[in-house]
């Protein structure tokens, strides 16, 4: 075990190294002067010069690259062209609403997915399969931007159910703060859905035709601990997979869906710095969310064999 967490770990860091690299490259060869963004197009050539080389603008790409990691190292992304603030400051005080919304679009997506998905494959080919069906294709086809819009029609404007747009802080008021995450969450949990009820379907499909399933039953265990404790836990590791790959696709998801209702979180904020080209911020959020589909997913290989015992690691 030691072994395999040490690999995963070196894994791990390469990983993020590569990602660091492309990322710098990309927003290297994006069209765009930064020194130009921030004077304006009527700035003399003498104050892009001056501008240029205090940001470092006219230094070599690889020690560009350099002083950008030494920064990353310290936990320093730089600073936002369009605000002047460290990026890092800019992110953090982006995350009170992204990181509930992403949490709670998960909490969405699996309580919905894995009953129907266990529900689907005790019924195969039956009437609530096809309903069970029916539903993740319609999740797999509509895109959670039309869905939010859909939603905000039914529950916001006809019912008034719950708020339309907009965000309340945590600290005045937590009940109208979670309302205001509901009707984004559960439009990005939708998608999400879709895709974890096929997986667990399928995955417990091809368990159940498993001999030691057929032992289970003829040895007359009850339905409920031969479905649950041996069938559903043999089938939960392509799940936990599709889960760990979601947890980090939805802060890319957020980006749609913060600016859909207008909520002030990190997704918003990356669609404002695309608009004003304010590549320094741009770099520091994609940098962030290729971190954590990384990190999920190294936690969620050391999971493993904690559950399916049967793994080993070599």
């Amino acid at each position: 075990m030691a072994a395999y967490l040490l690999k995963r770990t070196f894994v791990l860091i390469l990983t993020l190294l590569l990602v660091s690299i492309a990322i710098f490259a990309v927003l290297m060869v994006i069209p765009g002067d930064p020194a130009q963004i921030i004077l304006g197009i009527h700035a003399t050539p003498e104050t892009l010069r001056n501008l240029r080389q205090q940001m470092g603008l006219d230094r070599p790409v690889i020690i560009r690259y350099l002083h950008y990691m030494k920064n990353l190292a310290l936990g320093d992304l730089g600073r936002s062209i369009t605000y002047d603030v460290s990026i890092t400051s800019l992110i953090i005080s982006r995350l009170h609403v992204t990181i509930p919304l992403a949490i709670l679009s998960l909490i969405f997506a699996v309580s919905i997915s894995i009953p129907m998905g266990i529900y689907a494959s005790l019924h195969r080919n039956r009437p609530g399969d096809y309903g069970v069906m029916v539903f993740s294709q319609v999740g797999l086809a509509v895109p959670a931007f039309w869905a939010g819009i859909l939603l905000i029609l039914l529950f916001a404007v006809t019912l008034q159910w719950l708020p339309a747009g907009g965000f309340h802080a945590w600290q005045t008021d937590p009940i109208k703060a979670l309302r205001s995450l509901l009707l984004p969450a559960f439009s990005l949990g939708f998608v999400r859905a879709a895709v974890l009820t096929r997986m667990t379907r399928s995955s417990m499909l091809e368990v159940l035709g498993e001999d030691y399933i057929r032992t289970a039953r003829s040895k007359g265990l009850p339905k409920r601990r031969v479905v649950y404790k041996h069938a559903f836990r043999n089938a939960i590791i392509p799940v936990v997979t599709i889960v760990g790959l979601q947890a980090g696709d939805l802060l890319a998801g957020a980006i749609i869906i913060e600016n859909v209702f207008h909520l002030p979180g990190v997704g918003r904020l990356v669609f404002e710095a695309i608009g004003q080209r304010d590549l320094p911020v741009i770099q520091g959020v994609v940098l962030l969310i290729a971190v954590m589909i990384v990190v999920i997913n190294f936690f969620i290989d050391v999971a493993y064999r904690y559950l399916d015992p049967r793994i080993r690691y070599e």
